[in-house]
């Protein structure tokens, strides 16, 4: 990867030994042209659990003891937790209640910063896409717009969850193409443009006019999406923050492009990708050609692949 980009693509040890178990294969992430990489993985091959998570700022500023942001203290605060679970601790519980057990954790870390848990747009959040890996499942739970995405062997491309956000993300970049189509020219402009609505949007949060979001709000297990799959004939689970998605050049209505990722993935790497993703980021700083909120957003993933008989 490019100097300056900070990879983390861990092996060795417990780990390694883990991994070549359940097949991990790549997995990374790269901050973005934001100050802290809000994104993170989770990792907790104890109890065969992995995942990712993307932190989101609140509006009204805020910044913890090392100048961190509520976003990436709200990440980490979660994957703090799932990566200290074991065994005994999910022992007659399911997936979904580990998450709901994250959320009143991430709660409890903002009343102890003083955080206002009524007003929402002071609140730390993140989204979040997590499988536990069994000997003939997986179990799944999802907030947000990480996505997850299975693969067969006959190459089928099967999505395992929904990005909650796009509807939200597609009302704010209309605004952002429009700003366009009247001749703002710079990224900051647009971003000034389109503030208010995301501002409006954190009331929407864990509701069913808006979108799904860890938040600490008891309204957000409510909304968390969780399930399983068997696993016969399974070849690939892609875990993925929405800073991967593929670029678009026009505001698009929600659609799955899952597939598009997968094969993108399959044919360059998951490093590979990531690198010419940022690639084309950087040629596009003002974000004119492919609308977007930032240059260069976090960029997160896991991909596990199995062995199919």
């Amino acid at each position: 990867m490019r100097s300056g980009e900070a990879a983390r693509l861990e092996a060795g040890g417990a780990f390694a030994q883990r991994a070549r178990a359940c097949g991990i294969e790549e997995r990374l992430t790269l901050k973005g042209t934001a100050e802290w990489n809000e994104d993170a993985l989770v990792v907790n091959p104890g109890v065969s659990m992995y995942g990712v998570l993307d932190g989101a700022t609140s509006l009204h500023p805020f910044r913890g003891p090392n100048g961190e942001t509520g976003g990436y203290l709200a990440s980490r605060t979660i994957q703090q937790y799932l990566e200290s679970l074991q065994a005994e601790d999910l022992a007659g519980i399911d997936l979904k209640e580990a998450i709901v057990q994250a959320n009143v954790r991430l709660r409890e870390k903002m009343k102890e910063a003083g955080i206002d848990l009524t007003d929402p747009a002071a609140l730390w959040t993140s989204a979040l896409a997590i499988v536990r890996v069994h000997d003939r499942y997986i179990d799944y739970a999802q907030v947000g717009d990480c996505m997850i995405a299975a693969t067969y062997a006959d190459g089928t491309i099967r999505t395992m969850s929904r990005d909650q956000v796009a509807h939200i993300d597609y009302e704010s970049k209309k605004i952002w193409e429009e700003a366009l189509r009247t001749g703002v020219q710079t990224r900051e402009e647009l971003w000034e443009l389109v503030k208010p609505h995301i501002r409006n949007n954190k009331t929407r949060m864990n509701t069913l006019s808006g979108y799904s979001v860890l938040s600490g709000q008891p309204e957000a297990n409510d909304f968390i999406e969780y399930g399983r799959i068997n696993r016969i004939r399974l070849r690939s689970i892609l875990i993925v923050s929405d800073g991967l998605f593929p670029p678009k050049t026009s505001a698009q209505p929600p659609a799955d492009g899952i597939g598009e990722l997968v094969t993108l993935i399959k044919e360059k790497s998951l490093e590979g990708y990531a690198k010419w993703l940022m690639d084309l980021e950087a040629e596009d700083k003002e974000c004119r050609k492919y609308p977007r909120f930032k240059v260069s957003d976090d960029k997160t993933a896991v991909l596990i692949r199995f062995d199919v008989e």
